[in-house]
């Protein structure tokens, strides 16, 4: 009976850790897909810790319940398992604290709601080429062209929100607009000006450093900017400064 319970116990620890885990990803990822919708700044690496310790917490719970079968001597292999889940913890909590008025801010004031999302969807355009984007487009063209020239997109925490207000335009407008155009979502459209305008800096300032370079072309980060700029360079600003520039 003792045996039985035991392993009762342990398969319902591991589907209870499944279950909570999907619900946790599911969350996770649609963050994500707001944020890349309405967030300049790619606020997902700073709560992809999230992500990463869920999975850790299964893979934690999935292995209490396996060791409750091993006799009392090999107790020592549960507390050593335990070491890299609270270290991982830790350093989660901290990610946590170090970002955490980013994040708080970007839930309140700038996600939408599922009914937005859904609003959003069933009224956006299909994607067609810039030929033949609509005569409607005309003005937010224009606008869009000025606010580029004026290096608008390096103010730090911008959101399409605050974007559709300097613009004088509908958000809903603003991202169908976008989409249709660049085919990016509106942190993509925003990262690549904003290394642009990194690159060109270096260009002019060589000297520059790393933190400055990250500040002045709007990231919130050193480590966002650098992990921005090699995804789509291929190489760190350092690199990529002494290929070009050298």
């Amino acid at each position: 009976m003792q045996k039985i319970s035991l392993f009762a116990l342990a398969v319902w620890l591991v589907v209870f850790g499944i279950v909570l885990a999907r619900r946790v990803i599911i969350a996770y990822r649609r963050a994500i897909r707001i944020f890349n919708e309405t967030q300049a700044d790619d606020i997902g690496t700073y709560i992809e810790w999230l992500s990463i310790f869920t999975y850790w917490a299964v893979i934690f719970g999935v292995g209490c319940g396996l060791l409750t079968f091993l006799p009392d001597k090999y107790v020592f292999i549960w507390i050593l398992s335990s070491i890299p889940f609270y270290s991982y913890l830790f350093y989660s909590y901290q990610n946590y604290l170090l970002f955490y008025e980013q994040v708080e801010n970007a839930f309140e004031q700038d996600i939408q709601s599922e009914e937005e999302l859904l609003t959003d969807t069933e009224t956006e355009p299909e994607i067609v080429s810039e030929k033949e984007v609509p005569v409607s487009y005309t003005e937010i063209i224009e606008k869009v062209a000025n606010w580029i020239k004026t290096d608008g997109y390096v103010q730090q925490g911008l959101t399409i929100k605050e974007l559709s207000e300097i613009l004088h335009t509908n958000r809903t407008y603003l991202s169908a607009y976008i989409k249709t155009t660049y085919k990016m979502t509106f942190r993509e459209w925003i990262t690549g000006l904003r290394l642009e305008y990194a690159k060109n800096i270096l260009k002019e300032h060589p000297e520059i450093n790393i933190q400055k370079l990250a500040e002045s072309s709007g990231f919130l980060s050193r480590s966002n900017f650098i992990k921005s700029f090699t995804e789509k360079e291929g190489c760190t600003p350092g690199k990529w400064k002494k290929a070009n520039l050298e």
